[in-house]
């Protein structure tokens, strides 16, 4: 018997049972009801002060910079604190988050220097328009410090502290400016008053600022053992911060503890397993041991992540030219000098190694078409600039090329 598939009781199909009109009804009320709310909140929220949804969206973003910077996340703080300032340019809160956050990140890698400029760009603009809010002003003097320039940021922190002597992060920026001109006891004794002042002052919030402060001028001092132990009440506070892992490992080599300080370039590896400033100073301090194989992996590791950055391949030619490899140490110091002159690097602030070394390396390899090129572009940046290094040679006493 042949069996009709189609009119076969078998199937996979369930019927779908009749929806009546109790289900319709029910539906359509929901469906109201959502509406009429929907369009309340949607009706008040155009009727609502922008200024308040503003400063609503404002307060919201500056918590989550706060939050972040505490946190040691400063990419998420510098974005958090950069909207809140969209909602509300006069944020003071959020500047000084943004301000600082730049400021710690500019360090924490080798090619950061510019979120210092980028600070002192838009701080710069508030504190013009308003020259009388003295926490602004606080830190602008903070920024002006930061850049380099410590008799502005003095300035700024002295109308400050005349009117309001507890501004912890004026009185850290002040003690900066000092230890920048040379006044490393007036430095070291007003960052201590920052730290007391911090210590109160908004639930502790520039105590980090102020202890570091306290540890540069510690340092300048000669007491690294007292910047050592600053610098550690620092990263208690917040170990995400990766500048003060480089100044403790700094304050360590200082002491000759090379150990201390490969276990801080660790710890920023821990924290930001791509960075390349740790690798270039694990790099210098293998090299300072004599462990020159390790050195030469770290500095590769360095070239490879930063091609660009002269310093690595520096650092890797002098490795090699002190294990005698002089031909690798030739051609990874030529890569040296030809990065500074292809970014422009003003003769006065280039690396003189990079020329010299070379030179050495092509004169005991004889290559002196290297050696000559080498030392005449060398001539050429003396005649213009000073240079911090001297290579000469007596007249008519340059190798001759074979013939």
């Amino acid at each position: 018997m042949r069996i009709v598939r189609s009119r076969s009781r078998l199937s996979f199909r369930r019927r779908q049972p009749r929806s009546g009109c109790l289900s319709f009804v029910v539906l359509l009320g929901l469906l109201m009801g959502v509406g009429a709310l929907s369009s309340t909140w949607i009706a008040g929220w155009f009727a609502s002060d922008p200024t308040d949804r503003g400063a609503s969206q404002n307060a919201d973003q500056r918590r989550i910079a706060a939050r972040a910077f505490a946190a040691g996340d400063l990419h998420t703080a510098i974005e958090a604190a950069r909207l809140a300032l969209a909602a509300q340019p006069d944020d003071t809160g959020a500047l000084a988050v943004l301000a600082r956050a730049l400021i710690y990140r500019s360090y924490a890698d080798y090619d950061r220097a510019i979120d210092r400029d980028l600070a002192l760009e838009v701080v710069t603009r508030a504190a013009l328009r308003d020259p009388l809010d003295p926490d602004l002003q606080a830190v602008y003097a903070f920024t002006l410090a930061a850049v380099s320039q410590p008799a502005e940021a003095a300035e700024a922190a002295e109308r400050v502290l005349n009117r309001h002597a507890d501004n912890a992060l004026a009185r850290t920026a002040q003690a900066l400016a000092y230890g920048r001109v040379g006044a490393y006891e007036m430095a070291r004794r007003e960052s201590e008053r920052a730290v007391s002042d911090a210590a109160g002052y908004a639930n502790g919030t520039f105590l980090i600022d102020a202890l570091r402060a306290l540890a540069i001028a510690q340092s300048d001092l000669g007491d690294y053992a007292g910047a050592g132990r600053t610098v550690e009440q620092a990263i208690a506070l917040n170990d995400h911060i990766l500048l003060l892992y480089f100044e403790k490992a700094l304050y360590a080599l200082q002491l000759g503890n090379t150990d201390a300080a490969t276990v801080a370039y660790f710890q920023v590896l821990a924290v930001d397993p791509e960075n390349v400033k740790a690798r270039l100073r694990l790099c210098e301090t293998s090299s300072l041991l004599r462990e020159h194989e390790q050195a030469i992996t770290y500095c590769t590791q360095v070239t490879e992540r930063a091609p660009a950055w002269a310093d690595g391949w520096y650092r890797l030619g002098r490795e090699y030219f002190m294990v005698g490899a002089f031909e690798q140490a030739r051609d990874h110091l030529r890569q040296c000098s030809s990065l500074q002159v292809m970014q422009a690097v003003p003769v006065a602030d280039r690396r003189f190694e990079c020329w010299y070394l070379q030179g050495q390396a092509a004169e005991i390899l004889g290559d002196c078409v290297t050696l000559t090129a080498t030392y005449n572009e060398y001539r050429e940046m003396a005649a213009t600039a000073q240079i911090d290094g001297v290579w000469a040679y007596p007249p008519g006493s340059l190798p001759a090329c074979d013939p």
